[in-house]
């Protein structure tokens, strides 16, 4: 039975968060959205999800754990395993906990966490090419968000870092034809110049970024030839309207300055607890349908079978055979 003496934490460092929001960004046009909720919600939960796979592999190198990644899961395929461990494929299924009382309880007493039931999308686990032997991997990202504009202002003016992004609608990120934004143009009303990011794709379907410089009240011409524009990002909050315009989109598209979120994610800890087979799961599992609550979720967004966090394996066990099955691989 697994208890929080088996638990693995790992430390948090803002490269993770970077790591993530620059995964998010590039997923905009290929990935869906299961969990419903805002554009906001479903980057912050893509940015936490991917500082804890960056932080698992960084423990994996550090503790000399062999591992492969040819699996990974690409932009383009957001449900597929993370690494290979001793030759099974390995699933990490991470939560981002961001109430501060929640957290503040959990430091203390860690074993608070047993009480979460181990999810898995019923969507996810229906999917195919799946085998008994792969490895879902449980993990819990405790961290805040600045997610209001009044909280995203409090952490700027204390020096916190910040990510202001707009993700742009299917029209401009996802369009049904492939064509290109002829005449795409910038315009911004804010009274002070401001810059701003455009991420997007090029006719060869590559992510591309440009950083545009905008005076106030001026028309900035696009200089380079995209086929879509999936986000824009900003150092600072813009104070006034941006719009973005192509004839072939009709009108200008207006961002207003409520429309840009903060995606930052100031993780504390990770704690890995800890795993079992797809296998063992299915035989272990009840269902949990949407809308109920949950440990980690006010309520589900989506239907989930579960397993009880105690009767996963140790992780720290696992990865000592992993370590031995390379070692006599290599005799």
């Amino acid at each position: 039975m697994l208890t929080a003496a088996d638990f693995i934490r790992l430390p948090y460092t803002p490269d993770l968060t970077e790591g993530g929001i620059a995964y998010a960004c590039r997923s905009l046009a290929y990935t869906y959205d299961r969990m419903g909720g805002s554009p906001m919600d479903r980057m912050r939960r893509i940015v936490a999800g991917v500082a804890v796979e960056l932080a698992f592999r960084r423990y994996l190198g550090e503790q000399s754990v062999p591992f492969d990644v040819l699996g990974a899961t690409p932009f383009t395929d957001p449900d597929h395993y993370d690494v290979s461990l001793g030759g099974h494929r390995c699933d990490l299924k991470s939560y981002h906990l961001s109430r501060r009382r929640q957290i503040a309880l959990i430091r203390r007493e860690p074993a608070l966490l047993l009480q979460a039931p181990a999810l898995v999308p019923l969507d996810q686990y229906t999917a195919e090419g799946h085998q008994p032997d792969d490895i879902y991997l449980f993990a819990f990202l405790l961290g805040v968000a600045a997610a209001s504009q009044e909280d995203a202002a409090r952490a700027q003016a204390a020096g916190q870092p910040v990510h202001f992004i707009v993700p742009l609608p299917d029209a401009w990120a996802r369009p049904g034809g492939w064509e290109p934004l002829e005449h795409l143009a910038l315009k911004s009303e804010c009274d002070q110049p401001i810059s701003v990011e455009l991420g997007g794709q090029d006719g060869e379907r590559r992510f591309v970024t440009r950083t545009l410089d905008l005076p106030p009240r001026k028309r900035v011409p696009f200089p380079e030839e995209w086929y879509t524009v999936a986000y824009l990002h900003a150092r600072r909050r813009p104070e006034a309207r941006i719009g973005i315009h192509s004839p072939r989109r009709g009108a200008a598209h207006i961002l207003q300055p409520f429309d840009w979120g903060n995606i930052w994610v100031y993780g504390m800890d990770i704690i890995l607890a800890g795993w079992i087979t797809r296998d063992d799961f299915r035989r272990k599992a009840h269902m949990v349908n949407a809308g109920m609550p949950t440990f980690q979720y006010a309520r589900t967004r989506t239907k989930n079978l579960a397993v009880a966090l105690p009767e996963l394996e140790p992780i720290g066990p696992l990865l000592e055979k992993v370590r031995e099955w390379d070692k006599n691989k290599s005799v």
